[in-house]
């Protein structure tokens, strides 16, 4: 069975500790850090709640959807199963392939910008069932009113994306089928939480661990009902809201606009009304958050891969927060952050 495509989990999760340890010791300069034992995954296949592929064309000729060839932004290869997200997803992608291979719709081409094809991600809310395609084109020669019924998705978005990158971000989304957001649950310390998720919004990929990483956070922070809280890169607010459960009061600070938008409804959709979220860069928003609101006993922040600049580094610090909750998906960047502060 599709089991034997996992290696064996045990020794990736000691390399993986490994790297954490090492990140700490060399980049940050910490002797013995003290790294807890690492919390394996609940699922080791088709955990994973959105996925990106991309179109291609073989040596043939043939169109194809898949996933860049290692050290290659130009070859894509095929994929006709993928263990790491629901099988459902393998019948999403392989019908929106064969639809586009039928009507004779080319694949973007990244040698000459070419072509319309560029990108399509999927999504799973994996509490709710409900399953969203998104189709980026570089240009809007495609019929997507005709794909979207033929295809077995609750709701069906395309994003038209100028720039040359191999980005899904910044286009024109237009929604085809369905509703633009997707939905997703959590149960967080017995608690059932409901998050609209905008299309291109960030929402954890393992919902599963999402479940185990927040209370996680909260443990942390040591939260007892009366610290003030400020939830930096707060996303669409699922941290926030989940901390909101036991702190005294949440204040959320994201730079794109459209997540904070999704965390002021997400946090009206749970009845949550000790949390706030404002829309800003870091940088240059907490001297007058700190103004307005005071400062926080705890500050979390979950900053994207790149991690904190040594600016926004100073800015945390600035806050006074007696304890800081840093979620990391870098322990590379993770490692000097953690030294500065």
């Amino acid at each position: 069975g599709p089991a034997c495509l996992a290696p064996p989990c045990e020794p990736q999760l000691e390399v993986k500790q490994g790297q954490v340890v090492e990140a700490l010791e060399r980049l940050g300069g910490f002797e013995a850090p003290p790294v807890e034992p690492i919390v394996p995954a609940v699922e080791q296949l088709r955990y994973r709640n959105k996925v990106e592929y991309s179109f291609g064309e073989a040596e043939d000729g043939r169109m194809v959807l898949g996933s860049h060839r290692a050290g290659r932004w130009d070859a894509i290869d095929e994929l006709t199963a993928d263990v790491l997200p629901p099988e459902r997803v393998d019948e999403l992608r392989n019908a929106v392939a064969e639809w586009c291979r039928d009507q004779g719709v080319p694949p973007y081409d990244r040698r000459d910008q070419s072509g319309v094809l560029r990108n399509l991600v999927i999504r799973e809310g994996r509490r709710t069932g409900e399953l969203q395609a998104r189709l980026a084109t570089r240009r809007k020669d495609l019929e997507a009113d005709v794909l979207a019924p033929s295809v077995p998705a609750d709701s069906f978005l395309t994003t038209n994306v100028e720039g040359l990158g191999e980005t899904t971000l910044g286009g024109e989304t237009v929604l085809v089928k369905g509703q633009k957001k997707l939905f997703e649950e959590l149960e967080i310390g017995g608690n059932k939480l409901r998050f609209g998720i905008s299309p291109e919004a960030f929402f954890q990929t393992n919902t599963e661990m999402a479940e185990r990483l927040y209370p996680s956070a909260a443990e942390l922070a040591g939260l007892t009902g009366r610290q003030r809280v400020f939830d930096l890169y707060c996303g669409i607010g699922t941290i926030g809201i989940a901390l909101s459960l036991e702190g005294r009061g949440v204040i959320g600070v994201e730079i794109v606009e459209e997540a904070v938008a999704d965390a002021i409804a997400n946090a009206e959709l749970n009845g949550i009304d000790n949390a706030r979220f404002y829309a800003g860069d870091i940088r240059t928003a907490m001297r007058p958050l700190i103004e307005e609101e005071g400062t926080a006993d705890v500050v979390v922040v979950d900053p994207p891969r790149a991690g904190l600049s040594q600016k926004v580094v100073r800015r945390v610090l600035e806050v006074g927060a007696p304890t800081i909750v840093y979620v990391s998906c870098n322990p590379t960047t993770l490692a000097p952050n953690a030294r500065q502060m």
